[in-house]
């Protein structure tokens, strides 16, 4: 099916005045300017095909043609021009660029990360943190297992290409297993990180290099791999379409055997041009490891590439840490802090008395010395609220958000004192109990390990309905290598290395395997993890569970597919039949006997189970896996366990996910205004969970209801969470406004109604 989709374009208005409205009066279109965009076609394209293709359309400029990754080639020219193009019987797709991100969730480039930040030099490096990490997923285990050939499992002999911003192949911890790359965003063989200040220097892919296969003081999942860097994401850790595809198309060239993208964007769906390369390089027999995005908790927020198919998608958990929480008289329960990576430890284990520190002015502190302060996050710095307090002779700042959920945040430098957040309605059911005297609260310090990271991108997919992510690992305060020294960070940007890792341990024992059977291996040793209550995580909040390193290089029995989607039932259908076909591969020496467990029983669902079956060593059965719904009877609309293979006393969990109808998702939701963290622009947020065929941000004199123009507006966007810094330029003038946010999407309107305020502009 063809299909062109349009750029985003967003128009800020000067205000109207109409009478009042339900909305104000759609802006005009855009101008038709020159947008880049990716063309796919019906086959393989070359340089003369592509140029025949677009000798019919001379607005239309030829800028580079994949030979790997897509059929198909990149463009530059008119949104007229480009729904012209996509018209043409040979052409699939028509999609302008994309802009994709790391997935640290520290986002280095918003926090302004510069030269002056402090950094662990190699001399202080004992133990890292990472060790205990790769203790508990096996890789430590995996060190006293031996190749064919007799050598240690270490990576030796395969090769990991690193889509990033490049790496420091200079750090001492690097440089002995730097095996060369490319550079697409400048055109040239060095793919060096970007180095200069004002917060565009990177340090990103040095980071998911060592995390993979540092060698050195610090030692990575796989220290005796090779790395090959592709720097795909230029200054501020940003890049397009075009340069993760080029990228992804000369790792397939090059002939990696494993390739990492600890990148994405938030848009959840399975055809984006991303996403279709990499499953492009499966075929060609990479095993492919992408971040499943750091939009958390919600579900349906994994995004590009994390939706590939045939990718092995990473979600984020916890290693063993010890957590800070705090108890509040008057409020039930503990509260968890997330302490600011980059922050001093936090080791208060009392009671405090807690002040309120205002916004984190010098004068908001003339009461804080030995007291825990309570910040709200806008208008400064992490760093200049915890600077400010650190001089007023405070133990320890928590800074609460000014948008709906919490938020994970990095120190630009050491300020001798820990730093930590918490949600915005936390702090401010803080606030409210502040205000009527004196507090004293509790510090506790609870260790935690195998916990779901709040902001770990969770599944389904969209129109595929397929689970994601498809694993797990450790992605919380995660110790690693940087342009001078180190740096613990966070992010599924730190949880996908050690699984790409843990691929190259795999491929070094089984070199013959392909990666649909390494991914297999993973997912079939996985252990599933629960949440602080012990409660389950659902599978497409954790795909299988937590990888165990040490179990999937041993594993002798591969099932695959590894989870099953069931497909989505109609409400019109009586019944609705479905059979999944596994194979069951015994890799043993030995014959295995084989027995399913029935899964827990369902109203309106009914299973069709195999009886018990033998495999002989080196074979592999197909049998089929069916399941009978009568929709009427299905209470929910997202179904999911597990399908439990017994290998004797061995139990193998297949994940399923089935869909009654398409959800009923709201067309908006989440909504949230407050000052940016830098002065002079305010942001918001809202999440669009099937995109929007039309989105508007509307501001209305709440008396009156006279119309005061657009906060924002665009047409035809993407599924995700949409992030949005304004200047204050662009806005009206200081007061409280009733802002009306909709959006349109296939016959349905949705409409959030939030009051906003605007300050006044900072003092200086």
């Amino acid at each position: 099916m063809k299909r062109v989709i349009c750029i985003l374009s967003i128009i800020f208005l000067s205000a109207a005045r109409p009478a009042t409205l339900r909305h104000p009066p759609i802006p005009t279109e855009p101008s038709d300017k020159n947008i880049v965009a990716i063309v796919l076609t019906e086959g393989l394209s070359t340089h003369q095909t592509a140029r025949t293709l677009l000798a019919q359309f001379p607005e239309v400029k030829l800028r580079h043609v994949f030979k790997h990754a897509v059929n198909g080639f990149s463009v530059e020219g008119t949104l007229s021009a480009l729904d012209r193009l996509s018209k043409k019987s040979d052409v699939n797709l028509v999609s302008p660029v994309n802009t994709y991100r790391v997935e640290s969730d520290d986002k280095l480039h918003q926090q302004r990360i510069r030269p002056e930040i402090k950094l662990v030099p190699p001399v202080e490096i004992r133990k890292t943190e990472s060790n205990e990490n790769f203790k508990m997923i096996g890789s430590e285990a995996v060190r006293g297992i031996y190749d064919k050939n007799g050598d240690r499992l270490s990576g030796k002999g395969v090769r990991i290409g690193v889509i990033d911003t490049g790496i420091d192949y200079e750090h001492p911890d690097l440089k002995r297993n730097y095996a060369g790359g490319y550079d697409v965003v400048d055109g040239d063989s060095d793919p060096m990180e970007t180095k200069g200040s004002h917060g565009h220097g990177t340090l990103h892919g040095t980071h998911v290099a060592g995390i993979i296969a540092a060698n050195g003081r610090m030692r990575g999942m796989a220290p005796d791999a090779q790395i090959i860097a592709y720097r795909a994401l230029g200054p501020g850790g940003t890049g397009t379409t075009e340069q993760v595809l080029a990228a992804i198309d000369r790792a397939i060239e090059d002939r990696v055997d494993v390739l990492n993208l600890s990148l994405g964007n938030n848009v959840n769906g399975p055809d984006l041009p991303i996403s279709l390369a990499i499953n492009k390089a499966v075929e060609e027999g990479v095993t492919a490891v992408t971040s499943s995005g750091n939009s958390g908790p919600n579900k349906w927020t994994v995004g590009s590439p994390g939706t590939a198919s045939k990718a092995i998608s990473v979600g984020a958990s916890t290693p063993p840490l010890k957590v800070p929480y705090l108890t509040v008289p008057g409020i039930i329960g503990k509260i968890r802090l997330e302490p600011l990576q980059g922050s001093h430890e936090w080791k208060l284990d009392r009671g405090i008395e807690m002040i309120d520190g205002g916004i984190g002015r010098k004068k908001d502190m003339q009461n804080a010395r030995n007291k825990l302060v309570l910040i709200k996050r806008g208008e400064l710095t992490f760093t200049e609220k915890a600077k400010n307090a650190f001089q007023a002779g405070a133990s320890g700042v928590i800074i609460f958000n000014n948008t709906a959920g919490n938020f994970f945040g990095n120190m630009e430098k050491d300020v001798k004192i820990p730093v930590a957040a918490i949600t915005k309605r936390q702090g401010e059911a803080i606030l409210k109990h502040l205000k009527k005297g004196v507090l004293i609260s509790r510090m506790l310090l609870i260790e935690e390990k195998d916990i779901l990271a709040s902001f770990s991108s969770r599944g389904p997919v969209t129109v595929s309905w397929e689970i994601k992510p498809d694993v797990v690992a450790p992605g919380v305060a995660i110790n690693s290598t940087i342009p001078g020294g180190y740096l613990s960070l966070q992010g599924t940007s730190m949880a996908a290395p050690h699984v790409a890792g843990a691929c190259a341990l795999i491929k070094q024992a089984h070199p013959e395997w392909t990666p649909l059977q390494i991914k297999a291996a993973l997912m079939n040793t996985a252990v599933p993890i629960t949440d602080q209550m012990g409660k389950p995580y659902l599978t497409y909040e954790q795909g299988a569970g937590r990888i165990q390193a040490d179990a999937a290089v041993k594993a002798q029995t591969l099932v695959s597919p590894a989870s099953i989607q069931f497909g989505k039932f109609q409400l019109a259908e009586r019944m609705h039949q479905h059979m999944a076909l596994l194979e069951v591969q015994n890799n043993g020496k030995y014959t295995k006997h084989y027995s399913f467990s029935i899964p827990s029983q369902q109203e309106g669902i009914q299973w069709e189970i195999p009886l018990s079956f033998s495999v002989a060593p080196g074979a592999a059965k197909k049998v089929k896996v069916g399941i009978r719904a009568e929709p009427e009877k299905l209470s929910r609309k997202l179904y999911d366990g597990h399908i439990i293979l017994n290998e004797g006393s061995n139990p193998i969990r297949i994940p399923y996910l089935y869909v009654l109808q398409e959800p009923d998702y709201p067309r908006v939701m989440g909504f949230d205004f407050a000052p940016a963290d830098t002065a002079g622009a305010y942001r918001y947020e809202v999440y669009l969970p099937g995109g929007a065929e039309e989105f508007g941000i509307a501001l209305f004199e709440p008396g009156t209801y006279r119309f005061a123009g657009y906060l924002d507006w665009a047409r035809k966007l993407n599924k995700g969470m949409l992030q949005k810094e304004i200047p204050v330029s662009r806005l009206p003038r200081e007061g409280i406004y009733l802002a009306k946010v909709f959006a349109k999407k296939a016959g349905r309107e949705d409409i959030l109604e939030a009051m906003i305020q605007i300050l006044p502009k900072p003092e200086e």
